[in-house]
C-alpha cells in the first residue's frame, strides 16, 4: 500500500475535513467564564472606545497582560462583528499555526513522514486541540513561542545556508517579541533559558555565533518597545504593576492564590497527550539518546546541532519552570506540546507495529471500561440545578467514547499492515472525540456564562439603565449584553485598576443600598446581579426588588421605580438604607 503521507489527494482531503471541523467548532459553543468572557469583553471595549493603548476590563484599567490578543480579537470584531467564533478566531489560528509549523519543521529538519506525524500528533492531542477552541492567552502565547522554537530549529539545522540561517533567526526573534506582547517576559525568558541549557548539555558553543544577536535584538525591541513606552507614558502606574507584581511576585509568591503541589501538571500532561500516551515516554527517551549518539562528534568537531535534544530541553525546562512556580494554571504548560509532538513523531517514524498496537490498546481498553461508568456521570453534578445540564452531556460522552474506542481498535488492527493508516485513524478519532466532548459541555457553559438570561435582561434594559454586580463579577454577560457594569464590594481581578479610578465602583453593600433606594425613590430603574448569599441579606433589609432570574450562581433583580414616590415607598426605602 502506498505511503499515505506522500499521497497529495489523501493529505488534502484529510486537511480539508480537519479544517471544516476546526473552524465550525470555534463558534459552536457559548463563551465560558472566566478567560473567554474576559478577553472577548476587553476586545469589545477596545473597539467601542477606540483606545488601542490602555487595555480595560469592565471599563477599568487592566494591566495583567500585554495587548496582542486583545488587539487581534478587536481587529476580528472590527472586520466580522461580535460573536463567539470571532472571539475565538485568533486562538484557533494560533492553534493551527502550531500544527502547521510542527509539520513544516518536522519535514525540513527530520523527514516528510515525521512532519506528517507531527501534525497528526499535535492536532489530535486533547490539550492542544481543546485549548485551540478556548479564547485564552496561553494558546496565543504558545503559537508565538512555536514560531520561535521552529524558526530556531530551521535556522540551526546543519544544512542551512547562511542566508536561510539569518532569515529564520530573525523570524525566531520576531516570534519571541510577539510572545512577549502575548503574555509578558516569559516570551523571551523561557526560550533564552532553553538555549543556555541546550548549550551546556550539548557543548554546542558555536550556536551563539549563529544567533544574529545584533539584528535580532534590534528587531525584538522594534516590535516590543512601542506599546510598552506608549502605555507607560499614558499610565505611569503601569511599569511597577506589570513588571514587578505580574512577573516577579506572581512567580515567587502565592499572591494570586493559584497554587498547587509540585506534581500539579503531571496529570494534566498525561491526559493532555492522549491518545499518544503509549508512545509518549519513548519519544522523550529518543531525545535523551541523541546526546549519546552525538557526544563523540561534538568532541571532535566543536559542535553539531542536536534538534531532538533542543526539543527535549524545551519541553522539560518549561514543565519544570511552571511546576516550581507558586502560580499555576493548567494551560501554563501548553507551549511544550509542539516540541512533544515532534519528539513523538520522530519515535513513530521508526516504531514497530507493537508500539502502535500498545498505543491503540491504551485507548481502546479504558474506553471499553469507561462505557460502564458513564451512567454515573450525572451524580458528579454539584447541585440539583446543574444535574440536568450534566445529564445533557451524557449522550455526547457516549458518542465520544465510542468514536475513540473505534480509533483504538482501528490502530491495533492496522498497526502491523499500515503504520500511516494506524496513526491517522488514532489521530482522527481522538480529534473528533475531543470536539464532541466539548460540544456536549455547552449547556453547562451557558449556565456558567448566564447567557440564558440575556433576552430577559435586554427586555428590561435601556441605554441609561445601570447594572450592578453585587458581591460577584460576571465574566461573560458584559460581552453578551454589550455594556459594562458597576462592581459592588467585590473587586475581583480589577482591584489594581479600581485603586487608580475608585469612582468606578461601589466598595460596600451599604453604598449600593443607598444608591438603589435613591434611584427607586427618584423613579429611576436599576438592574442588579447579586451573589445568592448577599441576596438573602438584601431581602432581610427589605430592599425593593423584583426577581428576574435566579440560579445557584446568581440572582438577577430589578429596581422598579416607585409609582408616585409616595410617603410609604419613601419610608420603606429609608428603612432599607439603615
Amino acid at each position: 500500500m502506498r505511503e499515505l503521507y506522500k499521497s497529495k489527494a489523501f493529505v488534502w482531503t484529510l486537511l480539508i475535513l480537519f479544517l471544516l471541523v476546526w473552524f465550525y467548532m470555534l463558534g459552536a459553543r457559548t463563551l465560558v467564564p472566566t478567560d473567554e468572557g474576559r478577553y472577548a469583553e476587553m476586545a469589545r471595549e477596545m473597539v467601542a472606545t477606540q483606545d488601542w493603548i490602555t487595555t480595560r476590563l469592565n471599563g477599568i484599567k487592566y494591566f495583567e497582560k500585554p495587548p496582542l490578543q486583545t488587539w487581534m480579537n478587536a481587529i476580528t470584531f472590527e472586520l466580522f462583528g461580535l460573536g463567539e467564533w470571532q472571539a475565538r478566531l485568533w486562538t484557533g489560528l494560533c492553534g493551527l499555526l502550531g500544527i502547521g509549523l510542527a509539520a513544516y519543521t518536522g519535514t525540513r529538519v527530520f523527514s516528510g513522514r515525521v512532519g506528517f506525524y507531527a501534525a497528526l500528533v499535535l492536532a489530535s492531542s486533547f490539550f492542544w486541540a481543546g485549548m485551540g477552541h478556548i479564547n485564552t492567552l496561553d494558546m496565543g502565547l504558545s503559537g508565538m513561542m512555536t514560531i520561535a522554537l521552529c524558526a530556531l530549529l530551521m535556522a540551526q539545522r546543519n544544512e542551512a545556508s547562511r542566508e536561510s540561517q539569518r532569515n529564520w533567526m530573525l523570524l525566531c526573534w520576531a516570534g519571541m517579541a510577539l510572545a512577549v506582547l502575548s503574555k509578558g517576559l516569559i516570551g523571551v525568558v523561557l526560550p533564552g533559558a532553553v538555549l543556555v541549557l541546550y548549550t551546556l548539555f550539548s557543548r554546542d558553543w558555536a550556536i551563539w555565533k549563529r544567533l544574529h544577536l545584533v539584528k535580532g535584538l534590534l528587531l525584538f525591541f522594534a516590535i516590543t518597545t512601542p506599546w510598552f513606552v506608549a502605555v507607560s507614558l499614558k499610565n505611569p502606574e503601569f511599569p511597577q504593576f506589570f513588571f514587578i507584581h505580574e512577573h516577579f511576585q506572581r512567580f515567587t509568591t502565592k499572591i494570586h492564590s493559584r497554587t498547587g503541589p509540585w506534581y500539579y501538571f503531571i496529570p494534566i500532561l498525561l491526559l493532555g497527550v492522549i491518545p499518544w500516551l503509549g508512545v509518549f515516554f519513548q519519544g522523550l527517551w529518543q531525545g535523551m539518546r541523541e546526546q549519546r549518539d552525538t557526544a563523540a562528534y561534538n568532541s571532535l568537531n566543536g559542535g553539531h546541532f542536536q534538534p531532538k535534544k533542543l526539543l527535549l530541553i524545551w519541553a522539560v525546562f518549561i514543565f519544570v519552570f511552571f511546576s516550581i512556580s507558586d502560580s499555576k494554571l493548567p494551560s501554563y504548560i501548553l507551549p511544550i506540546f509542539p516540541a512533544l509532538a515532534l519528539l513523538v513523531a520522530c519515535y513513530l517514524e521508526k516504531a514497530d507495529y507493537k508500539a502502535l498496537a500498545w498505543a491503540g490498546s491504551l485507548v481502546a481498553v479504558p474506553c471499553a471500561v469507561g462505557l460502564a461508568f458513564i451512567p454515573r456521570v450525572p451524580s458528579l453534578a454539584k447541585d440539583a440545578f446543574s444535574r440536568p445540564l450534566v445529564e445533557a452531556h451524557v449522550p455526547y460522552i457516549y458518542a465520544a467514547t465510542l468514536i475513540f474506542f473505534i480509533g483504538g481498535i482501528a490502530a491495533i488492527r492496522l498497526a502491523r499492515r499500515h503504520k500511516d493508516a494506524a496513526v491517522t485513524a488514532l489521530a482522527a478519532t481522538a480529534f473528533l472525540a475531543g470536539q464532541v466532548l466539548m460540544l456536549g459541555h455547552d449547556p453547562q457553559g451557558r449556565y456558567s456564562a448566564g447567557v440564558d438570561y440575556v433576552p430577559a435582561l435586554q427586555a428590561e434594559l435601556k441605554p441609561e439603565t445601570p447594572i450592578y454586580l453585587v458581591g460577584r463579577y460576571e465574566q461573560a454577560l458584559p460581552f453578551y449584553l454589550r455594556r459594562t457594569m458597576t462592581l459592588v464590594q467585590h473587586a475581583d481581578e480589577m482591584e489594581f485598576g479600581l485603586k487608580q479610578e475608585p469612582q468606578l465602583w461601589l466598595p460596600t453593600v451599604d453604598a449600593f443600598v443607598a444608591q438603589w433606594v435613591a434611584d427607586h425613590t427618584a423613579g429611576k430603574k436599576d438592574i442588579a446581579i447579586v451573589d445568592p448569599t448577599l441576596y438573602k441579606q438584601l431581602q432581610e433589609r427589605k430592599l425593593p426588588m423584583r426577581l428576574i432570574g435566579q440560579d445557584p450562581r446568581r440572582v438577577i433583580v430589578a429596581n422598579d421605580p416607585a409609582p408616585d414616590a409616595d410617603a410609604a415607598a419613601t419610608d420603606d426605602g429609608k428603612k432599607a438604607a439603615q
